[in-house]
This record gives C-alpha cells, structure tokens and sequence, in this order.
C-alpha cells in the first residue's frame, strides 16, 4: 500500500498546502462514482450492519466535509481562474449526485430514511454542504431538484433516533432547511429546541459533553440487582459511562461549533453558549495531541483517523473569540490542526489501498478493530479536519504565524469530565493518560480494549483482541485475571465511579504532592472478586513511570487465581531486517532509546527495546507470599495493535493455585516503564543514560504504596 501523492510527501504548512492534500484524497474517490454520481463505493467488500445503499451514500456524503468547504470558497472573487476551474470541476459531480440521489424516481435514489437511519447520519454533512455552499449545492438546481432536496431532508422529521449525538444530525438538518431550502423556522423549531435539550442533558463540566447519558449511582446499583435476578451482565446494556473523541472533535463539539457558524443569528443566545464551552474545552483538549502532532488513540471509531483534530478546524471554522490558555489565537489553533495532519502524513504509508482510498484501521488495514457501523466507506470522516479550506487566504487563521507546541505547562493534569490523567512529564518523553473509569455498556467491538484500559499512550497505542486466549487478548495496560486457570479471562469493564485524590510523596529526599486515581471493578458479574486499582502518574521523582496498585478482594471461594498485567505495547521487531529481538543478559551500559534493541528479562522485570523506544515493566511488593511470580515479554497475535503489526508486551504473572477463601485480600503493586521516540520529541536530559532511568528503583523499593492505596480505598468507601 503506497503513500499518497499529495497527502504523503505535502509540507501541510499553507492553505494552498492543504488544499492539494484535499484534492488528492478527493481523487481516487472519482473512479468510485456510481454512473450518475449518486453514490461512492470503495472497492472493498467488507460490510457494515447497515443497508448497502445506505454505505454508499455514505460513501458520497462524507468527503462533502472537505468538497462543500471548497465550494464555499469559490464564492470569493479573489479565487485565481485556474484553481477556480479545478475546483469547479473537482465539485461538480457531488452537485450533479445530490440531484440523482434525492429523485425518488431516479435509480440511484438514496431510499427515504427510517427510523435510527444511517441516512440520518450522512443528513448532516449534506446539510453541511446546503449551509457553506448554497450557490452551488441549490440555488442553481432546477425546482423540482431543490423540492426532492427538501422532501428527502423533511424525511428526518419526527423520526425515533438514539439518545447520543445523532441528536445533532437532525439539528444541522433542520438548520438547512430553514437558512437554505426557505423552510420556516416555526416548522422546525420545536423539534430542533426538543433535539438541542437532549443534547445539552449530556454537559458535564469544562465545556466537555458525554456522547449520551452518563450512568449514575442508582441506575448502576440497579443493573447489579438485574443480574441477581436474571444471571445475566449484559441485561442493562446501552448505559455507561463515556467521554471521548465523539464528545470533542467528531460530533458534538464539531458540530455546537457549525451551530455556532450558521445559526447565530436565529438563536444567538444558545450560540454564545456553544462558544463559551468551546472557550472551556479548549483549555484542555489539547493536551491529548503530543509535540509530534499524534493524538492519544482512546474510544472508538478511530478509523476517522485524523478527524480527531476536528475540533481545531470547526474551531478555527467558527472563529470563537476569547479564548484563553495556551490554544489562545488562531495562530495556536493552526499549529495543532497541522501539526497533526503533518504527523498523519508522515505516518501515511500503509492507511491506503493500492487505488488510494483510505482503508479501514489506524496506521494500516485493520477490521479487529473496526466497528460494526464501519462500511469502507466509513473512513472519510476524517475530511471533518479539513473543513478549513473554506476560509479565504485572507482569513486570520491562515495569514497568522504557527504557534509552536505548548512548553513548560504543568506536565501532569487531571481533566476531570472525561475522568483522566494526562501525563506529558517535562523530565521524561512519553506523552499518555491514565484512564480509571470509562465504560462503554451497550455491544461494541473491543469495547473493553477501547475505553477501559488503564492508560492508553500517543507512541504505544492500544490493542485489541483476537480471540479468548491471553495472547489474543494482548493485555497492555490492562489487568487480566481468571478463576480456571486460564481457559477464560476478564479485564476491566464496568466499574464504579473513580475517584480522584492527592497524596503525598516522600522519596529518597524528594517530596511533593500526585494526584491519584482510584476504582472500584468486578471482574465477574456475580461479584465473587472486587478489585480496587489505584493509578499513581509520574513525578519528579519518577518521571518515566507510573505505578499500579491493585487491592483483589474475594468475596466467595474461588479455586484458583491468575493474572497477567500488561504494560505499554511496543514494537517487537528488528529494525530493519524485522527479525525478532535478541534476549540480552543485561541492559548495555550505554543503550539509547530507539536505537537498542534487544529484552531483558528477569523473575520481577522486564524490559523491550526497539526503534519504537523502550517499555517495561516491574513488580514490588506483594501482600502475600503465595504463588508465583513471572515476568516475560509476551508475544501477542499479529494485528491487534492499532499502530503495529507486530508488537511485544512486557508482562507480571502471578499465579495462586491452591485457591483463595473468602475474606481473602491480595494487593500487587507494579509500576510501568516507557521511553518514545521520535527524536524530536526527545526531552531526555543527556545526563541521564536510559540504564541510569530503568535501573534507579529506591523510590520503588522503599515508598509506602500500601497507603496510597488504603487512603483511597477509604475515601471510596471500599
């Protein structure tokens, strides 16, 4: 899978820069055309659950992210002729689709939605188009055309759809409507008041929403009381707890923003309100993108690959003033939005087919993990990030110089919405979060995997299962146990809320103050087995690492106990023959992160290095002395990780054979090496050599983690 000409090798610095990039992931979608240019069909023959009429319009819909911004900007007269005429004809076909696609007599029809439609999804990038490009997605077409235009959108009308962010589909869809298709305000207006409560009933805090309902206290001692009496775990499913890319530049504040772009002048009281939480969100979301640009792959539907610089883009779209923190000007707005199509670009080898669509996957093919609603089709959500094209030359966001990445802000911070740690320590180079206590109740692929890991890195990313057994399962940053001996496991899934509290430390002469996470989780729906994990950040002290303090209570007898801990999932290859690493007796005395390579290997340790960097892991003190303990490099199955074929993971095992009576209590403390390249996000002082950061564990050895853990233990009430 070759890189793309003009995507691949693009500086992505100007407008003219991104225009081209635009243009060539455009280009390849031509030869996809359906005869009258209704529908787009990837060569592809996967399938999602939905109609294969519905994937192709999908497939026609979303690169209109990206097209109606372009046509937008052909209303200018400072467009030069020549672009002008490129463009033109680059949009005409998705003008001359729109036509085909709503004439329910026509052969491409796109059918009439139903209820909880994927219609209504692409509804809303349709309606985009109709907003930023009326003079060529309208005006222009014959009666009868805008008439089939308005009844197909009206189609969405009344019609049930999913409490999440779908509400916002028929918002932007009735917005259309209204300032294009000349459908009264009144006609529409309680449906779109009905639809927009909804969605603000998700705000949490800080400008950030949830992507539906959160689960209380209540509705989760209720689904414990429903397993009771129906032995089942799945019986509430639908109801979790859940903030991710959706809440922010997917959907729900891309699309408060478009509100904010479009519909200002018909209700401008709830589109300050967007701005202001756009104001709020702002001064932290920028913390899930690292100096390189990467965003910290967490949640689903991360096919959408580089839609998760949406928010930058709409942000930039809408031109919110007043904001503050380090992402302040559109200048700051521009460095994180190119910055990360810059890292997507280089990064781009294996994301597309040989015809240059884009695949399914993150850094390569990859349908483990995909989701059930991902059609080939799917992936074109990204253009969301590429909306930008619709502001002239002139535009402030273009004309104002990029602001580098954000330096000497505090390195650790807690986001308290999305309930997560980030961690971008100034002495150490890994860029992560730590991730106590989301959950994703309702039936989603790896939906364990994606939300429920205990810390989730933009260099190592996340991997999925395969299957039952431990490799296939590849348990990075995750605790797996089983009660069987290892015929089945379980990780972490729903949980209590977490809580977040400060400790102090005192280290070998430092001392200063954490913020620790702790939750409360059953890996079991019976509750036979509670566990309490406490996650401890980076400090100055220990900057390279976080720590894991897992309290495993038994509640009823259970004949045996294993587990697996994973820590970061790393390259496990040679570079660059792809050979496997070589077993080392001990670390070289001068290595150098991402230049040695090799596994070193203890009863208690283990550490693997590659061209990717360096992850390890490490055990402390144990509350008992029964069992085993073994630490390896696990070899997971090919393609579970998101970013790597072909990955290690540096794993503890303990293994209670003679079983575990009830009132029985364990407590496993380990903590977590990691070291990232790329060199430019280098921060190692050079004083301190890679043998000098792993080998250095006085603070590991001798600090009191048992009354980390006790502390937040009581304060949850445990």
């Amino acid at each position: 899978m070759p890189p793309l000409p003009g995507f691949s090798d693009n500086p992505l610095k100007s407008r003219s820069d991104v225009i081209k990039a635009t243009i060539s992931l455009l280009k390849p979608l031509t030869k996809c055309f359906s005869h009258s240019k209704a529908r787009i069909r990837v060569p592809i023959s996967t399938a999602a659950h939905f109609d294969e009429n519905a994937a192709q319009l999908e497939g026609f819909a979303r690169p209109l992210w990206a097209v109606g911004a372009l046509a937008m900007s052909l209303s200018s007269p400072n467009v030069d002729a020549d672009q002008k005429k490129e463009l033109q004809d680059l949009c005409q076909p998705w003008v001359d689709g729109f036509i085909a696609g709503t004439d329910p007599k026509h052969p491409e029809y796109w059918g009439t939605m139903d209820a909880i439609d994927q219609r209504m999804v692409e509804a809303e990038i349709l309606s985009f188009a109709l907003l930023a490009a009326p003079d060529h997605f309208y005006h222009p077409l014959a009666d009868e055309s805008k008439a089939n235009i308005r009844s197909w959108l009206l189609s969405l009308h009344e019609l049930p759809m999913p409490r999440n962010n779908w509400r916002w589909f028929r918002v932007l869809t009735n917005l259309a409507l209204v300032k294009t298709c000349g459908k009264p305000l009144d006609d529409v207006k309680a449906e779109m008041e009905s639809d927009l409560d909804i969605l603000d009933s998700f705000y949490r805090s800080d400008g950030w929403s949830a992507d539906g309902s959160w689960l209380t206290r209540e509705e989760e001692l209720e689904s414990y009381a429903r397993y009771r009496e129906t032995g089942r775990w799945d019986a509430s499913a639908g109801v979790g707890r859940q903030v991710d890319y959706y809440s922010g530049s997917f959907a729900i504040q891309f699309s408060q923003l478009l509100f904010v772009r479009f519909a200002a002048d018909i209700d401008p009281e709830r589109a300050e309100k967007y701005r202001q939480r756009a104001r709020d969100f702002n001064v932290r979301f920028w913390r899930y993108f690292d100096s390189t640009g990467a965003a910290i792959p967490f949640g689903r539907s991360l096919t959408y690959r580089f839609a998760c610089a949406g928010y930058f883009a709409a942000l930039a779209f809408a031109n919110v003033p007043g904001l503050s923190g380090p992402v302040n000007c559109q200048g700051a707005i521009k460095g994180f939005l190119l910055r990360h199509l810059r890292w997507w670009a280089a990064h781009s080898d294996d994301i597309f087919h040989v015809d240059g669509t884009l695949s399914i996957g993150w850094l390569y093919p990859n349908m483990f993990m995909c989701e059930d609603y991902n059609s080939p089709q799917s992936p074109y959500w990204c253009m969301k990030s590429l909306i930008v094209v619709g502001l002239l030359d002139n535009d402030e966001f273009w004309t104002a110089k990029e602001e580098d990445y954000p330096v000497g802000q505090t390195s650790v911070e807690l986001v308290p919405a999305p309930q997560q740690i980030l961690c971008n320590h100034a002495q150490g180079n890994h860029h992560f979060m730590l991730s106590p206590g989301q959950f994703v109740a309702w039936p989603m692929k790896a939906s364990q995997a994606k939300y429920c890991k205990f810390a989730y890195s933009s260099a190592f990313t996340f991997s999925v299962p395969t299957g039952p057994l431990i490799q296939q399962i590849a348990p990075d940053s995750t605790l797996a146990l089983s009660r069987d001996g290892g015929e089945t496991w379980a990780v972490k899934w729903k949980c209590e809320e977490p809580r977040f509290s400060t400790a102090q430390y005192n280290a070998d002469s430092w001392s200063g103050s954490m913020t620790v996470a702790s939750v409360k989780w059953y890996p079991w729906g019976d509750q036979q087995v509670s566990v309490t994990t406490t996650l401890v950040p980076p400090t100055d002290r220990w900057p390279d690492w976080h720590v894991r303090i897992h309290r495993i209570k038994v509640h009823e007898k259970i004949r045996s106990l294993r587990s697996v801990e994973g820590g970061f999932s790393i390259l496990g290859r040679r570079n660059p023959n792809g050979m496997a690493l070589p077993t080392l007796a001990e670390l070289p005395e001068n290595a150098v992160p991402g230049l040695v390579e090799g596994i070193v290997e203890t009863p208690n340790s283990t550490l693997v290095m590659s061209a990717a960097g360096v992850s390890g892991v490490v055990a402390g003190r144990h509350s008992t002395s029964t069992g085993t303990t073994n630490s390896y490099a696990l070899k997971p199955d090919s393609n579970t990780n998101l970013g790597c074929q072909r990955t290690l993971i540096p794993v503890l095992s303990h293994d209670i054979e003679s079983g575990l009576d009830a009132g029985a209590e364990i407590v496993f403390t380990e903590a977590f090496f990691a070291i990232s390249e790329p060199k430019e996000s280098q921060k190692i002082p050079q004083a301190h050599t890679l043998q000098d950061r792993w080998s250095d564990r006085t603070w590991f050895d001798l600090f009191d983690w048992s009354s980390v853990a006790e502390q937040s233990s009581i304060e949850q009430g445990n």
